[in-house]
């Protein structure tokens, strides 16, 4: 069997070689020249809600750690590299739910040699679990979670090396991706799911989706399947989430451009508009090793070019009625969503802050046009309002800007569809993977997390400077201020007059993160990083009821170089108000951990744990599980 190289790298990999981006982003910039006159890095970052004299010129220095008690309740995990999971002295961990444990009666029985078959591979809890929200009514709580991507090499026999032979085998990876919804409940052995409850609903690549907004009904989103634009099949890619004040799960539609390719081997024939589009997206004529489109049709841009402009969206799921149609929001945008975070304007107005995940790509915002009202009218909150993105200052100011049909030169529908290039027009800051954003309920800010970008500032052979998709070219700025940023750094902001739907802010940087045991200059990373709590690309976040941080990672764990001390991915606890960040939690070696919530009383952590690279967590002989664990403190205690 022949195989495409390609279908062997990560999908951040394929994705910079198949369409490389700027090495070097605007954030960058505005970073360096905020460095340079503000010295972050000679011990001047702010860290605390009241250390930074924010939008005056000045910061204070970063003493807020100095004297302050301590508000975490455990001491420090050491770093792990085990097959296992580690939680600090006093917590314990248990696992909830692997991939192919079953949500009904009649699901497959799971092989620790060969997995789920095909026929019930959607009766099962799904595979490679990323973000997740608990929603709870009375007594019942209802668990629902991303199932982001598959291990095509686990999932399909062996002798096919992870490559689909079959129609069979690429609705077996549908099915193991999307969204599973389950009643989880705690009894005296624990916590498991409810198997068969009248609650639990798998939502895979071919369930039926509603799309609104905007771009309803426009002709590029027309097929042959549905020619009124307004129906589709499906969510790819489900990476963060988000829910909504009214009680709905919002999930994220990330890397979809890898499930797409062309039968013709090009795009020769295809509309001038599709193509450019393509470009701008990265869908290329052979996908990322799914070949879907060699089996399914629908995946074929060559047959139907229409197609992947129904996928990059922000998809609403009521987890409460199994038989409610999922909604795609495309007044939010159409972009590789990482996850969505709300607030409430003073008024009353919902806002959503989303990031796209790419290098060179950018940070954005909704604000609706109307007020949430508490059992109101709730349909208009997501598709009738503004879009906007981040221009992040050097003076350490920003700008949210309206993406306006007079302002971009596109109409409200392409706005939706080809979000990114309504972004560039109006000159929007390119930032280092806009990951997680998370949104402090005990004060006005929000975080996001930019993971990493290691070709940041990388040279072409003609001596240029590499540009991401849009020609801009990825030069150090504001929040993205390293060159070849290995680690990454979280980016704060707090909007002006305490009013998230402001269109101005002051930023700082909560944390550049770095290892101050190998480098002595910008690359050690600010004061709250030591030699006891080295971790690199943030990826995943969530604040707590108590303001505290979870800040989970999706880096490097080979444990060597840059990296030595680092241990496997993990998860860890910040304090916004001192700066401090200390590990709670770390994850087997080659998982990322991802995806964090807590239980209705808040006395169970709920954590995910994808893609292991041991046999975790059934031990040895058996496939690598993808996973969701709970943690609890020993007495029963409130956790986070």
């Amino acid at each position: 069997m022949t195989k495409t190289p390609q279908h062997d790298l990560s999908f951040d990999d394929w994705d910079e070689v198949m369409f490389p981006r700027d090495e070097v982003q605007d954030f960058d910039r505005v970073v360096d020249s905020a460095l340079s006159r503000r010295g972050f890095l000679s011990g001047a970052l702010a860290f605390g809600s009241g250390a930074a004299v924010m939008g005056t010129g000045m910061l204070h220095g970063s003493t807020a750690m100095a004297g302050q008690a301590s508000r975490f309740a455990f001491e420090q995990l050491a770093p792990q590299t085990d097959g296992t999971v580690h939680v600090p002295e006093g917590y314990n961990w248990d696992v909830l739910v692997r991939w192919g444990d079953p949500l009904f009666g009649d699901a497959p029985e799971w092989s620790a040699e060969t997995g789920i078959p095909t026929e019930g591979s959607d009766r099962v809890f799904g595979e490679n679990t990323d973000g997740m929200e608990l929603f709870h009514l009375g007594d019942t709580e209802l668990l629902v979670v991303n199932s982001e991507y598959t291990n095509r090499k686990i999932n399909l026999p062996a002798e096919q090396e992870g490559i689909p032979a079959s129609a069979d085998d690429v609705l077996r990876l549908q099915n193991f991706q999307g969204v599973t919804v389950m009643e989880v409940t705690e009894g005296d052995a624990g916590w498991e799911v409810v198997v068969d409850s009248p609650y639990n609903r798998r939502i895979t690549h071919n369930t039926e989706m509603k799309i609104d907004g905007p771009a309803a009904g426009h002709d590029l989103l027309k097929t042959s399947a549905d020619p009124t634009g307004t129906m589709s099949l499906g969510t790819l890619n489900n990476c963060g989430s988000g829910r909504t004040p009214w009680g709905t799960y919002l999930t994220c539609e990330e890397n979809f451009n890898g499930y797409f390719g062309s039968t013709t081997g090009s795009h020769d024939g295809l509309p001038e508009v599709n193509v450019a589009g393509y470009k701008r997206y990265g869908i290329g004529t052979d996908g990322w090793g799914y070949d879907y489109h060699k089996w399914d049709a629908r995946f074929d841009v060559s047959q139907n070019p229409n197609e992947p402009h129904r996928a990059g969206y922000i998809v609403e799921i009521d987890p409460w009625n199994p038989d409610a149609t999922p909604i795609k929001h495309t007044a939010l945008g159409r972009f590789k969503h990482e996850n969505a975070a709300y607030a409430l304007t003073p008024e009353g107005q919902v806002v959503v802050y989303m990031g796209d995940d790419e290098r060179g790509e950018y940070m954005y915002k909704w604000v609706s046009r109307d007020i949430f009202v508490p059992g109101g009218d709730t349909s208009t909150l997501l598709s009738e309002g503004q879009l906007f993105v981040a221009k992040f200052n050097d003076d350490l100011t920003g700008t949210w800007v309206a993406l306006t049909p007079e302002d971009t030169g596109m109409t409200e529908a392409e706005i939706a569809i080809f979000t990114r290039k309504a972004a560039t027009e109006v000159s929007a800051t390119t930032m280092d993977r806009p990951e997680w954003i998370a949104v402090n309920p005990t004060a006005v800010e929000a975080y996001c997390c930019l993971t990493n970008n290691s070709r940041r500032g990388l040279v072409e052979e003609d001596g240029s400077i590499r540009t991401n998709a849009a020609g801009e070219p990825m030069i150090p700025n504001g929040p993205n201020p390293r060159e070849i940023n290995r680690y990454g750094q979280i980016v704060r902001w707090r909007p002006h007059n305490d009013d998230h739907g402001a269109a101005t802010f002051d930023w700082d940087l909560y944390v550049m993160v770095g290892n101050p045991t190998v480098h002595a200059d910008q690359y050690a990373g600010t004061a709250n990083m030591n030699e006891g709590n080295l971790f690199n690309s943030p990826d995943g976040m969530q604040i707590d009821s108590s303001g505290i941080i979870w800040i989970q990672t999706d880096g490097d764990d080979d444990n060597e170089g840059d990296f030595a001390g680092n241990g496997n991915n993990q998860m860890l606890a910040g304090d916004p108000v001192t700066g401090e960040i200390r590990r709670f939690l770390t994850g087997p070696n080659g998982c990322e951990v991802t995806g964090l919530t807590w239980s209705a009383d808040k006395r169970t952590m709920f954590v995910g744990i994808q893609h292991p690279g041991a046999p975790f967590p059934d031990g040895d002989g058996s496939l690598p599980r993808s996973a969701i664990v709970t943690v609890k403190r020993d007495d029963n205690a409130l956790v986070g």
